[in-house]
């Protein structure tokens, strides 16, 4: 199916906010703070999950699942198993950079 984190990132590419992907897929602006708000696999009504799926496929959103290849090729995102944070030229992360001691 499909994550929170996907369905976030799928309106992040398309430049969208949850109240237009709403529309487009033709249900409530709650429904979708619901299944963005859900901790993994998006939770839902059948019939919702497969117009919120439709709409992101009909604005050239492919889902990849894990350990599968895109089909078509294009350009996209994939999260890896074990997300690392990005490091500075020191070897911290930016977090730990801005607590270390920051400009502003």
């Amino acid at each position: 199916m499909i994550t929170a984190a996907q369905m976030r990132a799928a309106r992040a590419l398309l430049g969208i906010d949850q109240r237009q992907l709403a529309e487009r897929a033709g249900i409530s602006v709650p429904t979708i703070q619901r299944m963005e708000a859900s901790v993994d696999v998006v939770r839902g009504n059948v019939d919702s999950l497969m117009r919120l799926l439709a709409a992101l496929e009909n604005a050239g959103i492919e889902l990849i699942r894990e350990g599968a290849v895109s089909e078509d090729g294009g350009r996209g995102v994939r999260l890896k198993t074990r997300a690392n944070p990005p490091e500075d030229g020191a070897g911290r992360s930016p977090a730990r950079q801005n607590k270390a001691g920051s400009s502003s």
